[in-house]
């Protein structure tokens, strides 16, 4: 199985440091929902691990949560392709879970889902927790320069970390 492992804001849809709250916040990041259509086309299983500490702080609901999704699913699908497992993290950062990244509960999730090894799996993400999730469990870190991105390759990255400037360049590589 060739699988891939998203960060959600910052790497598919645009972010804000005052959370994406509604449906209609959601923006997705031009060529992401391309990219993820064409892996997927080609092949690839495409899974999502976000963080949404949103619900825990009450800033919107799972009703919201998964309509942002179901809108994400209904866009790869209305190019072809289709995206596999979305896993969050409903916590706050300091509700001391084993999910939030940069604990890599997510990751384990998908590995268990899939009943894969995550040694070598690209997890792409755009801060430095999504980078540490990836190392913990052997994942392939990489950052994208969206979201985050220019802010977290300001500090020091995992050892073996790959920068691409947007998930599009993550697909070119993947598929070429």
């Amino acid at each position: 199985m060739k699988l891939l492992i998203l960060d959600r804001d910052g790497v598919i849809n645009h972010d804000s440091d005052a959370y994406i709250k509604t449906l209609d916040e959601w923006i997705p990041l031009p060529g992401a929902v391309d990219a993820i259509a064409r892996l997927s086309k080609a092949g690839w299983t495409v899974a999502v691990a976000t963080n949404q500490s949103g619900l825990a702080r009450g800033y919107y609901d799972l009703a919201a949560l998964e309509a942002m999704h179901t809108r994400l699913r209904q866009l790869v699908a209305e190019q072809g392709g289709e995206l596999g497992l979305i896993v969050h993290c409903p916590h706050g950062p300091d509700d001391g879970c084993a999910c939030r990244k940069p604990k890599p509960g997510m990751l384990l999730q998908i590995a268990a889902h899939y009943r894969v090894s995550l040694s070598g799996v690209w997890f792409v993400g755009d801060s430095s927790g999504d980078l540490e999730a990836a190392r913990a469990v052997d994942c392939q870190p990489i950052l994208v320069k969206t979201g985050k991105g220019e802010r977290t390759l300001a500090k020091p990255l995992p050892a073996g970390t790959l920068v691409f400037d947007d998930l599009a360049a993550v697909a070119a590589q993947l598929l070429h």
